[in-house]
């Protein structure tokens, strides 16, 4: 099964992040997932998940929400687990993703500062050369932050700031959230069947109260 790496930090938007995971699940990809400490605090906040000390209930957690099943495409690491697969470029990880990606975690993957597992999955995509994704979820943005989103895309990463549309006439919270997750699986190539596409301007409806064109002799 190929997999991809979610990192989750302690940025808000953690909906991101948990549809992310569904999506991937639901198309056929394993799943390696890392909740930073912060992380931890901001999921229970967010979701009222409790992800316990690092991840040790998550699976749990994902066995209730997704399905016994589903759940066993996903393994848990704690952020300390530096030996895990995604932290050597010989483990052939399909693509990298950080959702939501706090500032704080997107310098030190700027800097190439490894202080834990997700920065060192990041750190490894950059060097492989494979996808990086880094959803940051932050505003205002201050220069600091600027600079390094530049960096960092000019380095070949993906900087894909969780941001939703309007066009697709949102009706819920999870029709905004769908819209920013199908953005990133856009760009792992990941197909999605319920993805809602801009098919370009349509001309708007007729006034009701006038009659078209040739419609009396």
């Amino acid at each position: 099964m190929q997999r991809y790496f979610v990192g989750i930090t302690g940025a808000s938007g953690h909906p991101y992040a948990w549809g992310l995971v569904r999506a991937l699940v639901a198309a056929g990809y394993g799943v390696d997932l890392c909740v930073t400490d912060s992380g931890t605090k901001v999921l229970r906040h967010e979701l009222g998940l409790e992800a316990g000390p690092g991840g040790a209930n998550l699976p749990a957690e994902l066995a209730a929400r997704l399905g016994p099943e589903a759940a066993r495409a996903v393994r848990v690491f704690a952020p300390e687990r530096v030996e895990a697969p995604a932290s050597s470029g010989t483990a052939l990880v399909r693509g990298v993703i950080l959702v939501p990606c706090s500032m704080g975690t997107l310098a030190r993957v700027a800097a190439g500062f490894s202080s834990n597992l997700v920065e060192r999955a990041a750190d490894v995509a950059l060097k492989e050369g494979r996808t990086l994704v880094l959803v940051p979820r932050e505003t205002p943005l201050s220069a600091i932050h600027l600079e390094n989103m530049l960096k960092l895309a000019r380095l070949g990463a993906i900087v894909l700031p969780a941001m939703p549309g309007f066009y697709h006439h949102p009706r819920s919270v999870d029709d905004l959230v769908g819209h920013v997750v199908g953005k990133v699986l856009d760009r792992l190539g990941v197909a999605r069947a319920d993805a809602v596409r801009w098919k370009g301007e349509l001309e708007p409806p007729p006034d009701p109260g006038t009659e078209p064109p040739g419609a009396r002799p």
